[in-house]
């Protein structure tokens, strides 16, 4: 079974600012991800995040690219069968978690 994938606009633009190599690593990770999207517990590539660090993140997932220091965050809707990207962004200490908050707060308000 293949996951669809949807974008919050700013994770859009995300992607659009990574260089050319930094893209491929970016849509392969996607792609394997679209295979099997669901928390390294359950046999997928996912990791759960949490509450810390002033961040509240508990439901939503991560996928590393250790490689390039890319973080993509995303969330989990196991009834359209969909992952939603909040986030492609470079660590930089907890910057790319502080800016999925914001994301997230952005979009249910």
């Amino acid at each position: 079974m293949t996951w669809s994938l949807v974008y919050l606009p700013d994770a859009e633009e995300d992607f659009r600012r990574l260089d050319g190599s930094q893209r491929m690593m970016v849509r392969k990770a996607l792609a394997k991800l679209q295979t099997n999207p669901l928390p390294a517990e359950e046999g997928g590539y996912g990791r759960w995040l949490g509450n810390h660090s002033g961040t509240k993140l508990a439901g939503f997932l991560k996928v590393k690219l250790r490689g390039a220091g890319l973080r993509i965050v995303y969330r989990l809707q196991r009834e359209g069968d969909q992952i939603l990207v909040i986030i492609i962004g470079f660590r930089e200490d907890s910057e790319v978690y502080e800016e999925a908050e914001h994301r997230i707060k952005k979009e249910t308000v």
